[in-house]
């Protein structure tokens, strides 16, 4: 294992790492050095830990129902970054989400319904896409979680776009970009930050680096360790952290996001994560070294690092967690029967949200006049 893979659990910010620090550059404010946010109660995190655990159990019920072929297509799992999402939601509460295609996770901490998602899942009606996207393009409009996107890297400069608009409106509203390491070395990557900080946008762009891109580990794909690094070229403020830890994510993405609503411009975050199954589904993962995914299933997986919290720091009982994890049950196995029996979309509505209704001087919708080649000839020949 090299050195980059071997960093463990962000117990704190002062543990020394290269990715504990605030990196400033000149002319640049600096992020706070805290977030806007209260100190965290116990019933918060067990909240937190709860949602950790319902979207882990989603994704476990997932990989058994795409095993048993009623999850078809391409299916990438969160198992192991649940810390991620679940810590910047708290942060982000009525902000813009984008994420790439690994977004069950992101979808249900930003309030997306375990129905909604396992019925996408299988490609049914009352999924949160109408069973029309699938586990790569799930989408909220309630929960204003505009999407996972299947091309790497293709999300971003819709994310700035998003960011635009919510600055143009004057909402004091944030758009946050989920994307992984793979992704940081797209050429659209780069010109959406590069409009991002010339417009000082307010936005957060979160590399979550899971060492991986698809197969291919972090040292054989880019120079740099440290992907936040890639903010320094065009001028942006940037931060890098370990995000085993639902608290720290919590705290250093609210800095991130408070920084950005202040309009400073925007942020570019690395939050350090490890995906404990392969890129998708149908990825054995048998590149990794051995020994690696069980010393990061000891030593870094979130919902052990917030369970040793509860119980050793906030006085959790063993009943509590029982019920806890009852309840989680509960919800899952009633999100898969909901899935299982929901219907298959109509084929007829296949193209009905492709195109934004037409809204022309001479009709909206269906009304609206379509100007074909042949429309045209024969309007002529009339």
């Amino acid at each position: 294992m090299d050195a980059a893979t071997q960093r463990g659990p962000a117990q704190a910010e002062a543990q020394a790492s290269p990715h504990s620090a605030v990196h400033t550059q000149g002319g640049l404010l600096p992020l706070p050095t805290q977030s806007s946010l209260p100190a965290i109660t116990r019933d918060e995190l067990l909240g937190l830990y709860r949602q950790m655990a319902l979207i882990r159990r989603v994704e476990e019920l997932a990989a058994k129902a795409y095993t048993q072929r009623k999850i078809l297509g391409f299916c990438h799992l969160y198992i192991g970054q649940e810390s991620v999402a679940v810590g910047a939601a708290v942060a982000t509460k009525g902000d813009y989400w984008m994420a790439a295609y690994r977004e069950h996770g992101h979808a249900m901490a930003k309030g997306t319904s375990a129905r909604a998602v396992m019925a996408e899942l299988y490609g049914r009606r009352d999924g949160a896409s109408r069973g029309l996207g699938g586990s790569m393009h799930i989408f909220d409009r309630e929960h204003d979680f505009l999407g996972g996107y299947g091309i790497v890297g293709a999300h971003v400069p819709l994310a700035a776009g998003v960011a635009f608009a919510a600055k143009y409106r004057g909402e004091g509203r944030v758009a946050l970009c989920y994307f992984g390491d793979g992704a940081a070395h797209q050429g659209a990557f780069f010109e959406a930050l590069c409009l991002a900080q010339l417009y000082k946008l307010p936005a957060v762009f979160i590399c979550e680096n899971n060492f991986y891109a698809m197969g291919t580990p972090l040292h054989r794909q880019s120079a740099l360790a440290d992907m936040s690094l890639r903010a320094d070229g065009i001028g942006m403020q940037r931060d890098a952290f370990e995000g085993f830890d639902v608290e720290l994510v919590r705290e250093r993405v609210a800095r991130a996001a408070d920084y950005a609503r202040a309009g400073n411009g925007p942020v570019m975050l690395e939050i350090v994560t490890y995906r404990h199954r392969g890129h998708s589904m149908s990825d054995p993962a048998k590149y990794r070294p051995a020994g690696e995914l069980e010393q990061y299933k000891e030593e870094s997986d979130p919902l052990k690092i917030t369970l040793r919290r509860l119980t050793e720091d906030f006085g959790v009982t063993e009943a509590e967690l029982e019920a806890l994890q009852a309840g989680v049950e509960a919800e899952c196995e009633d999100a898969v029967a909901f899935a299982e029996a929901s219907p298959i979309p109509d084929p007829a509505d296949l193209y009905r949200y492709t195109y934004a209704p037409q809204q022309t001087t001479m009709g909206v919708g269906e009304a609206a006049p379509t100007f074909t080649i042949p429309a045209l000839r024969a309007q002529k020949e009339g």
